[in-house]
């Protein structure tokens, strides 16, 4: 399991592994989503999962990002129909999925596994790329594209 640690304002020094072969414009950038990710998932201490998608064009600049979906305190039910929706609005050639878990364990579930097999699969059959999936705590992230589901 990679649990990418860091605290919701100061990155820590870089774990040995997929994060640390990352260029340091690219780890400034995974740094500052998962700032900005947290900040939407966390603002006035939510204790609700959410789902947000970042939408991507060809050169995977950035289009928008929406929240797609909320739930409660034990899951969130992903709503295709509404992330697909946009994403082909937007003209979004590849996205970035993340939700958050509200319990502070990074580790996914066999439901997060399930939904990201899901995803992929049908991103596919619309020629939209699925880059990550990450599930965010108040100061950690895991990566699915890093542990090895995608």
């Amino acid at each position: 399991m990679i649990c990418l640690a860091q605290t919701s304002r100061q990155p820590r020094s870089m774990p040995s592994g997929p994060r640390s072969q990352l260029s340091r414009q690219d780890r400034a950038r995974l740094n500052a989503m998962l700032l900005y990710l947290r900040d939407r998932f966390f603002d006035s201490g939510n204790a609700v999962e959410h789902l947000h998608a970042i939408f991507l064009d060809a050169d995977r600049g950035f289009l928008a990002d929406r929240r797609i979906g909320s739930g409660g305190k034990a899951g969130i039910a992903l709503r295709m129909r509404a992330l697909f929706a946009a994403a082909l609005q937007l003209g979004s050639r590849s996205l970035i999925v993340a939700h958050n878990h509200p319990s502070g364990d990074c580790r996914p579930s066999s439901s997060d596994f399930a939904a990201t097999k899901r995803l992929a699969a049908v991103e596919a059959a619309l020629d939209i790329e699925l880059l990550d999936h990450l599930i965010i705590t108040p100061d950690r992230a895991y990566s699915m594209r890093a542990g090895g589901a995608l």
